[in-house]
């Protein structure tokens, strides 16, 4: 499929993973999952997963390695925190994998490991070679320019929201979980408000914003879900919501004010 730029960035939902309860939680994300490894042109890619937001779980990769196994990807993992590599070491994992999947946690905690250990730059030469890049709330705001984040609630158990930086790949602001998590509704139109020259992209569980190249589309596990677009103009909030179509549109279309 070429060298182009490929972002899948997921809002959030449930990939099985086993209930405190007993049982398992249910598969929210297949539909996406499956688009994921459809971007990759390969029949059994190479996905590795990068953990670094949940701190390294081992717990996680195991949900991560079983659901894409069974959808014929090689799992492998890329640990930051659990074991030291060198650079070169690093490198070679991420540019040899065909998708990136990001896993979700601490947003802050995640870009500062990586931007201090050099993986940013390497996360932007897998973009530029056409890997897939995904993942799901951490996973998806890495991608953009910021994100809004519940960082500081790994830290000191606070409820308050952080903008935080993230690699730019996508010029606008994430907003993961914005149906489950409706504290991050009002937020965000507050973030905003703050946030003049860009847009915010919100996600609700179950959806993700595909970039292929220049273009754009929504992709939705369930039919209720939604995507919004929204931002501040002239002291007016806005809040548009981003119809799910099988073609590809205009990124820059989208990410104007």
């Amino acid at each position: 499929m070429g060298k182009e730029k490929k972002i899948i960035a997921i809002g959030g939902g449930e990939m099985g993973r086993p209930r405190e309860s007993g049982g398992h939680y249910p598969t929210e994300t297949l539909l996406i999952d499956k688009e994921i490894i459809k971007q990759s042109g390969k029949k059994k890619p190479k996905l590795l997963f990068i953990p670094t937001a949940s701190s390294d779980s081992e717990g996680y990769f195991e949900i991560i390695k079983k659901h894409f196994s069974k959808l014929g990807c090689k799992v492998s993992v890329l640990y930051l925190i659990r074991e030291k590599q060198s650079k070169k070491e690093i490198e070679q994992k991420i540019l040899s994998s065909d998708i990136i999947y990001v896993g979700g946690g601490n947003t802050l905690a995640m870009m500062t490991l990586w931007r201090k250990i050099g993986v940013d730059k390497i996360l932007k030469k897998a973009h530029k070679k056409g890997i897939v890049l995904s993942g799901l709330s951490a996973g998806a705001i890495c991608w953009f320019e910021s994100g809004n984040s519940d960082s500081r609630k790994f830290t000191s158990g606070s409820n308050k929201l952080i903008k935080v930086t993230s690699l730019g790949f996508i010029k606008a602001l994430c907003c993961p979980h914005y149906d489950v998590e409706t504290h991050r509704q009002k937020d965000l139109k507050r973030m905003m408000e703050t946030t003049p020259k860009i847009v915010s992209i919100a996600l609700e569980n179950c959806t993700a914003l595909e970039v292929v190249g220049d273009k754009y589309r929504i992709l939705k596990s369930k039919p209720t879900a939604c995507a919004y677009k929204i931002f501040w103009k002239k002291g007016i909030f806005h809040k548009e919501k981003i119809y799910s179509k099988k073609e590809f549109t205009s990124l820059d279309e989208l990410l104007k004010k």
